[in-house]
Parts: structure tokens; C-alpha cells; sequence
């Protein structure tokens, strides 16, 4: 059987008005061609759907029922139909966002906000995780966009890597403050906090502070930044943290935060991704999405 949507149509039509010529001037097509349209109808279906008499278009009680069928077809198709030029304008859909702790917490949420001003019927999935989870959750198609310390190749991902270089936090007071940059000597034997063991961001610190022959002295372990900013503001410490977290930092807070950020040298970096599955194409969604979460990136690293 090959039904098409005109022949449905015009079925629709006929029966709404007992006439093919009301049919045919509702549809912007000739008495012919809606006549045609119902006799392949009635032999594709193997039933008769009207009876002409006396030129009306009498239906059949087949017809009576099948009007129910094609109604509730025509009507699904353009609400299909509707919902797709939606989907395509983006104002329906849904993304699955994973993000590590540095951005999860302030930057990210900033930007789908701004990113669903206007669109209010798209639904968000939003999940903090570590780099690990994400890199699986990706890979798996879970999720369509994932946040990440940049992972090793992975045919289950695509990235798009960024290097943004770490800043030095410290309270406004401290005297270091006033200066454009500060160094690992300027920090030597200082209250540190920083990342457990074995973190990279922990590793080329140190490495840093080598490199001056600074003394390396970390006060406090934490799993991410967030908390350490709290630390620096209250004067018990320093830290070389990633922009991402120090972006949220100023965002969160602008002018009322005690935490100041300068540049550090050595430089110490922080290695990020945006993942995307690799074995399907990106949702419109999830494109524009991703451009907007490049132009954020960008505009960290131009920070500071």
C-alpha cells in the first residue's frame, strides 16, 4: 500500500465538504486532479469511499470510518511537522550537558542561562561530574557536550582542546596585590592550597616552584578551587588556580569579593576540552551551544 499525504488530504477535504470543487478550491488544485487523488485512494485501499449521485459525493460507512484514520494521521504529521520547524528554529529540544567542577558551578550555568533567555520550552540536563565520568557518559552518546580536562584520544569523542594559562588568587590586602604579576619566588614557603596528589594542576605547580627554587608549602588539599577562593579571602593562603574557576570567581562576585587574580609565572596551565560524541552528528541545538561555550573560553583567556 502507498498512501501520500494528498490523497489524504483531499479525502479530508471531500469529506469536510460533500464537494471535489469545494475540495479542490480549499487545496489550490483543479476538480481533476482532487478526483484523481480519491480514485487512487479507493484503489490503493481496495474499497469504494463515496457514491456519486447526481454529481454530490455521497461516503460510504467505510468512508465514515477512515475519516477518523486520516484526520488523526493529517493531524499528526503537522504536529510533527510543527514540532520539527521548532527544533530547527531551536525554541524546542533538549541538551545534555556534563561539566567538570572548574565550570560546573558558576560559569556554566551563566551561559545556558543566557543561552535559554529566549528559548523557553528547551529542556537542559546539567551535570557535574569528574573528567573521567564525562569522557564515558560522551563516548557512550549519554550526553551531547561535555567539559573536560582534556583526555587522551578517544575514538568514542571528538575535542576541541584549549590551554588557558593559571592565575595566582590572593586576598586584596596582601601587599603582593600591587603587583602586575606575581611569581613562584614571591610565593616561596608561602600557605598554599591546591589539588590532591597527583592532579596535573599540582604537579606543574610544583614543577613551577622548582624551576625558582621556591619552596612549595601546601597548607590545604581540596578536590577543586571553589573553596580555596574562600580561604585566600579570609588570609590563610594563596593559590595557583585555573581561570575557569577564577572567572566564576569575579562573575559571581565582581567588586565584592577581598580575592584578587594576577598572572603567574612560571606558567602553569590548565589542559581543557569541549567533547562530543563521535559517532553522531551534533543536534542545531547542540551546535549553537558549543559555539557559545567557544566564545566564552575565548573570553577567559583573554581574562587575564
Amino acid at each position: 500500500m502507498n498512501l501520500s499525504f494528498r490523497q489524504l488530504q483531499a479525502f479530508r477535504e471531500v469529506m469536510r465538504t460533500g464537494s471535489v470543487s469545494e475540495a479542490a478550491r480549499i487545496l489550490g488544485r483543479t476538480q481533476p486532479a482532487v478526483s484523481a487523488l480519491i480514485v487512487n485512494l479507493e484503489t490503493e485501499l481496495g474499497i469504494a469511499l463515496f457514491q456519486r449521485q447526481r454529481g454530490k459525493m455521497v461516503p460510504t460507512p467505510e468512508a465514515r470510518y477512515f475519516f477518523g484514520e486520516a484526520e488523526a494521521i493529517l493531524d499528526r504529521l503537522a504536529l510533527s511537522t510543527r514540532t520539527m520547524h521548532e527544533i530547527g528554529a531551536m525554541s524546542q529540544g533538549r541538551l545534555n550537558i556534563a561539566c567538570m567542577p572548574a565550570a560546573a558551578l558558576v560559569v556554566m550555568p551563566q551561559l545556558v542561562a543566557r543561552f535559554l533567555k529566549d528559548k523557553p520550552d528547551v529542556k537542559v540536563s546539567l551535570m557535574m561530574r569528574g573528567s573521567s565520568v564525562i569522557e564515558e557518559w560522551i563516548a557512550s552518546q549519554q550526553y551531547d557536550i561535555g567539559v573536560t580536562e582534556t583526555p587522551a584520544i578517544s575514538k568514542g569523542t571528538k575535542s576541541e582542546d584549549f590551554e588557558l594559562a593559571c592565575v595566582c588568587a590572593l586576598p586584596a590586602s596582601d601587599p603582593l596585590a600591587a603587583k602586575p604579576q606575581i611569581t613562584a619566588k614571591d610565593l616561596d614557603n608561602a600557605p598554599m592550597a591546591a589539588l590532591p596528589a597527583g592532579h596535573p594542576n599540582l604537579i606543574d605547580t610544583q614543577a613551577a616552584f622548582n624551576a625558582q627554587d621556591a619552596r612549595f608549602n601546601q597548607r590545604f588539599e581540596l578536590r577543586n578551587f571553589h573553596p580555596a577562593l574562600t580561604l585566600v579571602e579570609n588570609g590563610l593562603c594563596y593559590c595557583v588556580c585555573d581561570p575557569i574557576t577564577a572567572a566564576g570567581h569575579i562573575e559571581a562576585l565582581g567588586s565584592k569579593s577581598d580575592v584578587v587574580f594576577r598572572p603567574f609565572s612560571p606558567r602553569v596551565v590548565l589542559r581543557v576540552s569541549i567533547l562530543q560524541p563521535a559517532h553522531r552528528p551534533p543536534s542545531i541545538l547542540a551546535e549553537s551551544f558549543v559555539s557559545l561555550l567557544r566564545t566564552e573560553i575565548q573570553r577567559i583567556l583573554q581574562l587575564f
